[in-house]
């Protein structure tokens, strides 16, 4: 029999970790399976381990000062490739969502539109959310008085159960176009989505670090992320009030800053009302600055 008739074997793909621009396999070689709805096999999927997030927060933390230092301009450029990268890569992102999530191929397509779509509102931001939020402030003496944002730091986002790319992406562009780095913990129907996207991620000229995926289960991770001493702020799609009453009560150690938000229905993210300027202020800390008039 020649190699050329002999029947092929797929390559299965594996779905990684996405740490500091790589693609590690979890900490202890967990990982878990996703399945369709008639329960066959689709894609096995890395299971993230508390070491796995401390390696994340270590890169999210050296690279979050160098992001924040590029210009703004500069970060809305990198976001603007990324949307372009998406958008040339729907065919896989299509593929994914009919077959991992269950979407129809018309919803798949209208997902991906939405999503590259939210990606480009939130880069168009970057260089100008100082300016709309920022204020000069009148006072009653011989000086300017300034308030101006600055990113928070380093966070963490527990993302959307429901909405396994558009809110995903609606949860951490907000969190970065300010200069923050982000680590996204990833549970729902189809986690591999998310790896998908972070091959998008890094092809798209964004630092290594800036953006880290792990993919596993929420209630492993909530206490050692929410008690951990260098994150300064965490955001929660969803959940149950148990999982969300432990992120308050542990970030209360630190004062870590905490924003917990409904997590709708995959239609529902696709609303205008899903994407908003206010979307980034929970991430961002305000400086007052004064500065003598000169005469």
């Amino acid at each position: 029999m020649s190699p050329t008739s002999a029947a092929r074997i797929s390559v299965a793909k594996t779905y990684k970790l996405f740490i500091g621009g790589g693609f590690p396999r979890s900490e202890r070689g967990r990982y878990l399976q996703l399945k369709d709805k008639e329960g066959k096999l689709v894609a096995n999927y890395a299971w993230a381990t508390r070491k796995d997030f401390r390696n994340a927060l270590v890169v999210a933390r050296k690279a979050q000062a160098g992001w924040a230092k590029r210009s703004a301009f500069n970060r809305s450029q990198i976001m603007y490739r990324m949307a372009e990268m998406l958008e040339s890569r729907r065919e896989v992102f299509e593929r994914c969502l009919t077959q991992h999530a269950g979407f129809s191929a018309k919803d798949a397509s209208e997902e991906i539109d939405a999503t590259v779509d939210r990606i480009f509102w939130y880069a168009g931001w970057a260089d100008k959310y100082a300016q709309v939020l920022g204020s000069v402030n009148p006072v009653a003496s011989s000086f300017f008085n300034f308030t101006f944002p600055e990113p928070t730091g380093v966070v963490t986002v527990f993302s959307s159960m429901h909405s396994p790319l558009l809110g995903l992406v609606s949860a951490f562009a907000p969190v970065i176009v300010s200069g923050n780095s982000c680590i996204l913990i990833v549970e729902n129907d189809a986690p591999t989505i998310a790896i998908e996207l972070a091959e998008v991620l890094a092809t798209s000229d964004l630092p290594g670090g800036v953006v880290n995926i792990l993919t596993g289960k929420r209630d492993e991770l909530i206490s050692h992320i929410a008690g951990h001493m260098d994150l300064n702020a965490i955001a929660c799609y969803g959940g149950p009030e148990e999982q969300i009453a432990d992120i308050q009560k542990l970030s209360a150690e630190n004062v870590k800053r905490v924003s917990i938000f409904d997590d709708p229905p995959a239609k529902d993210w696709k609303s205008e009302d899903m994407q908003s300027l206010y979307a980034l202020t929970p991430y961002i800390e305000w400086k007052t600055a004064w500065h003598p008039v000169g005469t």
